[in-house]
């Protein structure tokens, strides 16, 4: 992707630097110039080093909302929206110092009807009209570069508000599909017993993705304290919970299911190694106990007519810890 941006910018420099040509052959072929005016104003490589700086913001802006959205690393990310802000930055360095007048007159006032007076009047309306064309492309390209700094500060922002997770999530779980092991084999919901820990795959998705793996236990109906929304999410007491651990994205291995049950015992639980994050499997995966900011993510499941799980809507949030910032 970084290959495509830099040939894009190399390109759109290239045109920018030949661009004006044509039109200053046409203009000269109109109308001799003033030798002693041809200095006077900026030189071409001021105007087209400008084009081709403002050019270039956009670009990187462009680069920094598809980092955001397709792979957000922070150094990449760094990189792409200070590329914008120091081309913008020079930009603006460059227009200061080449670009807008550096001296300063006094106004002569001629005696009313000097032709001679009237004739500078008119060669500077003249060459006001054919620097039209030329402004236009330089302020089309501040608009342009100022419309892409808009938009990277914007996507951040828009990341803040509701709903941006289901926008940019790529969890492989959706309403339909099916709940497989390791080798691809479907999993029967008669296969998961009480006190059994089986881990499961989406169907089809790639299993090194850390949304894809979920965890399976098995309890008893009358035991669960689900909310009211998530009724219907354990059929025959059948739960799922993403195994990522909410605190520093461990695997969960551990299940702790009570022999017996008692007034001194704990309830059935999921248990991270690395930290001791334990997580309430009867209460929607709430932390009970560890460094754990969150509960676990719960899949909703559903059993089809040949007796397969399978997945009845996406995760119940956001794989991993809080601190990664973003809907993976």
């Amino acid at each position: 992707m970084a290959s495509r941006l830099w040939k894009a910018l190399v390109v759109l420099v290239l045109w920018a630097w030949g661009a004006l040509r044509p039109r200053r052959r046409a203009r000269a072929r109109r109308r001799e110039v003033d030798p002693s005016r041809r200095d006077a104003g900026s030189p071409a490589w001021v105007e087209r080093t400008l084009l081709g700086l403002l050019a270039a913001i956009p670009l990187s802006c462009a680069a920094f909302a598809v980092l955001y959205i397709l792979d957000p690393n922070t150094q990449l990310l760094g990189l792409a929206l200070g590329a914008a802000l120091a081309l913008l930055a020079a930009a603006l360095i460059l227009a200061g110092k080449r670009l807008l007048p550096q001296e300063t007159k006094v106004e002569e006032r001629p005696i009313p009807g000097d032709r001679q007076a009237v004739d500078e009047v008119l060669e500077q309306a003249h060459a006001a009209t054919d620097g039209i064309t030329r402004r236009g492309l330089l302020l089309g390209a501040a608009g342009a570069a100022g419309a892409g700094l808009t938009a990277a500060v914007a996507v951040p922002v828009v990341a803040l508000g509701p709903g941006i997770e289901d926008q940019l999530s790529r969890t492989p779980w959706h309403a339909g599909r099916a709940l497989v092991d390791e080798q691809g084999a479907p999993l029967a919901a008669a296969a998961i017993r009480e006190g059994s820990f089986v881990t499961a795959f989406p169907e089809g998705a790639d299993k090194e993705n850390l949304d894809a793996p979920v965890v399976l236990v098995r309890v008893d109906p009358a035991s669960l304290r689900a909310s009211s929304e998530r009724a219907g999410w354990a059929p025959m007491g059948i739960l799922a919970y993403s195994k990522i651990c909410t605190h520093a994205a461990c695997a969960i291995s551990l299940y702790r299911a009570p022999l017996s049950p008692s007034t001194q015992s704990r309830g059935p639980a999921l248990v991270c190694p690395c930290h001791y994050s334990t997580f309430d499997v009867l209460d929607s995966g709430r932390v009970e106990f560890g460094p754990a900011g969150r509960p676990l993510p719960q899949l909703p499941l559903s059993i089809d007519a040949q007796g397969t799980l399978r997945a009845a809507g996406p995760l119940s949030g956001p794989v991993g810890p809080s601190w990664w910032g973003d809907a993976r």
